[in-house]
């Protein structure tokens, strides 16, 4: 049996763990032993002493993030047979060890089997972040496991979790090099070079989520005028530039990343004159711009981090897509995304219907798109599917 202390569960409350979902909410917790800290290793039993599970204990809702259904210690040859598994998975999709492309996600959370771990790679270049105090408080056992799988692949791991801990946990982490340390930011992706911003960058610098859909964009961008809303590192314009795009306007509420953006296109395109960037706000823009593009990307921050916002995220999506399907040209092609995890795809789809319908457009479907194949979602765990995307026609 296991060698921590120990958090028992109130009576069926092991039903969800038997099905292997990796969350346990504090309302199933019977008793916590004494001297349990945020952040510690617990072993689970349920009411009648049978142990089920262990994880990393934190104050709030989620209260345990379950690491494994076996009993075994969790050190560093635990993190190191995650990560070799997870490396493996990629080598085996042909996104790791590709020429063509050194930036993926090596490990996502939940569906790596590791609970709040994120870790992106850009080149020699890891940047890690712990999204629960327990994976804060064993950085540096991840970090050596981490370098131990990944061998000469990886000299640099850059730690970036100042915004993804709880605040109350009082844990005064900051942002910086674990191992190694590098001013080289620059990452391929497709073939196509990118500026990385992991130092001051949302996430972990780069959105590598979207790597699949900016290559069906780029089918799409012939001939085309393109209009990039919320361009961020301006990822989908660089993809529509070489898919011979006539026109890419990028446009960004934030100076910074219309910097980025501008680096970006300069990097793959030196002074290409058919891109332009526009620090504007998006509603303001599409209100002045009507008829002038026939392709258009709508890929906004998350409107809803939590279930209490997604009655104001839904509106604000059907406000912005009435807007593009409005001024996108008759045989336009929209792309439209949300990245927010409460809403589903139901929802989002919904929100688009109604978009539709106040716009007075004809619509057709063309794709449905979601997270590519090294953001995983674990099959006990469908919470971990976050990104959705529609591709319309619109007449």
């Amino acid at each position: 049996m296991g060698n921590n202390r120990a958090i028992v569960l109130k009576r069926g409350k092991e039903e969800s763990l038997q099905r292997f979902h990796p969350w346990i909410f504090s309302g199933a917790i019977q008793r916590v032993d004494d001297g349990i800290a945020e952040g510690d290793v617990v072993d689970v039993y349920t009411s009648g002493g049978q142990w089920v599970a262990v994880g990393h204990y934190q104050i709030g809702s989620i209260a345990v993030r379950v690491l494994s259904f076996d009993d075994e210690p969790i050190d560093t040859a635990f993190f190191e047979r995650r990560i070799a598994s997870a490396l493996a998975m990629r080598i085996g999709i042909g996104i790791a060890d590709n020429p063509e492309n050194n930036t993926y996600r090596l490990v996502h959370g939940e569906g790596d089997l590791l609970p709040g771990l994120v870790i992106d790679c850009y080149g020699p270049t890891a940047v890690m972040q712990a999204h629960s105090v327990g994976m804060h408080c064993c950085r540096q056992m991840v970090c050596n496991a981490l370098l131990h799988v990944m061998g000469d692949r990886i000299a640099h791991v850059y730690y970036k979790s100042e915004t993804t801990l709880p605040f109350k946990a009082g844990l005064g982490q900051e942002n910086g090099y674990i191992y190694g340390g590098s001013n080289d930011c620059t990452a391929v992706e497709n073939g196509l070079r990118f500026r990385v911003d992991w130092l001051k960058g949302q996430k972990t610098g780069f959105f590598v989520d979207q790597r699949d859909n900016r290559l069906l964009l780029e089918r799409y961008a012939r001939g085309k005028r393109v209009l990039n809303m919320f361009c961020y590192t301006g990822g989908f314009s660089v993809y529509a530039m070489r898919g011979g795009a006539q026109l890419v306007h990028s446009v960004d509420s934030s100076a910074k990343a219309i910097e980025l953006t501008n680096a970006n296109v300069q990097m793959n395109f030196p002074d290409d004159a058919r891109h332009e960037a526009f620090c504007a706000d998006a509603f303001r823009f599409l209100d002045d711009h009507k008829d002038k593009y026939d392709l258009i990307i709508l890929d906004p921050p998350a409107f809803a981090k939590h279930r209490a916002a997604l009655h104001n995220a839904l509106k604000g999506y059907t406000r912005l897509n009435v807007k593009g399907l409005e001024r996108i040209r008759q045989g336009g092609i929209l792309f439209t995304f949300s990245c927010s995890q409460v809403v589903t795809k139901d929802h989002f789809r919904n929100a688009v219907f109604t978009a539709a319908a106040q716009a007075g457009r004809k619509v057709r479907i063309l794709h449905q798109l979601h997270q590519p194949a090294d953001h995983p979602i674990n099959i006990y765990h469908p919470e971990g599917e976050y990104l959705k995307g529609l591709v319309l026609y619109v007449e």
